[in-house]
C-alpha cells in the first residue's frame, strides 16, 4: 500500500534563504502525526508543499499515491482560523456545505446536504445546524471547521495550531474528537504548542529547517530544547 504522504530529498527556499533542507518524511495509512517547531520554522511551508500550494527547489513530493495538485481533493483542511467574516450570517450546516462544493458552481444536491448533516453528527453538533455561525463559542466553530472538512470524505485530515483560539475545556474535547477520528482517517497536526502533542500521536515531525521524524516514544526534553530552545518546557502525556 502506498503511503498517504512522502517527501524525498525536498529542499525548499525563498531566493537564497533556505526553509526546508533534505526532508525526507512518510506518513502511513492511520497514522496520528504531530508537526511540530517554533514560529517561522517551515512548518506552514512543509503543508503547501504536501498540498501542491508549492514546489519543492528539489526532490519530490508524493501524497495519496500521487502528485499532490492531482489528489489533494483527499485532503480535508482545517485552517487556523475561518477564513469567512465571523459576523456574516450563515447558518452552521450551510458552512459545513462548503465542503461539498465541487470545482464548478453547482447547486447543492440531496446527498451533499446528508454528508454535511452526518458530518457535523460525528463532531457532536448535529442540534446546531440551524444556529447562525456568529452565535457559537471558539470550541464549537473549531468543530464545525472540522464537520466543513470531514464533508470532503477526505482520507487525511490537516489541522492547522487547532488550540489557538479555544479554551482548555474544548481542548480536552478536541483530543478526544481527534482520537475517535484518527480510528477511520490519518490526521497530520500542526501546532507550536507542546501541551497539546497529546497520547493518541505516534510520530512527531520536528520541524526547523531540517526536518526530522520520531516516534512519539522517542522524543526527549533534550529535543524539544534543541528544537525551541532552552525556554521550552516538555510535557510528558505517555504516563500511565
Amino acid at each position: 500500500m502506498s503511503p498517504i504522504a512522502e517527501f524525498r530529498d525536498v529542499d525548499f527556499s525563498y531566493g537564497v534563504q533556505p526553509v526546508l533542507r533534505n526532508a525526507n518524511v512518510m506518513i502511513d495509512e492511520g497514522d496520528f502525526v504531530s508537526v511540530i517547531g517554533p514560529n517561522g520554522s517551515g512548518k506552514t511551508t512543509l503543508v503547501r508543499l504536501l498540498l501542491g500550494l508549492l514546489e519543492p527547489t528539489s526532490g519530490s513530493v508524493r501524497l495519496l499515491g500521487g502528485k499532490p495538485k492531482a489528489t489533494r481533493s483527499g485532503v480535508g483542511y482545517v485552517p487556523q482560523q475561518a477564513s469567512f467574516d465571523t459576523q456574516f450570517p450563515i447558518l452552521v450546516r450551510e458552512l459545513v456545505s462548503m465542503g461539498r462544493l465541487a470545482p464548478l458552481p453547482r447547486l447543492t444536491h440531496r446527498r451533499d446536504k446528508q454528508v454535511a448533516e452526518e458530518a457535523l453528527a460525528r463532531v457532536g453538533l448535529a442540534e446546531l445546524g440551524s444556529s447562525s455561525v456568529n452565535e457559537l463559542s471558539g470550541g464549537q466553530r473549531q468543530r464545525v471547521l472540522i464537520a466543513r472538512a470531514l464533508a470532503t470524505s477526505p482520507r487525511l485530515l490537516i489541522m492547522d495550531e487547532p488550540t489557538s483560539n479555544v479554551d482548555q475545556v474544548a481542548e480536552e474535547n478536541l483530543r478526544g474528537l481527534l482520537a475517535e477520528l484518527n480510528r477511520e482517517l490519518t490526521i497530520m497536526l500542526v501546532t507550536h504548542d507542546l501541551g497539546f502533542v497529546s497520547r493518541e500521536v505516534n510520530k512527531i515531525l520536528c520541524v526547523n529547517v531540517e526536518v526530522r521524524m520520531h516516534r512519539s516514544l522517542e522524543v526527549t526534553e533534550e529535543m524539544i530544547r534543541g528544537l525551541f530552545g532552552h525556554g521550552a518546557r516538555f510535557v510528558d502525556h505517555h504516563h500511565a
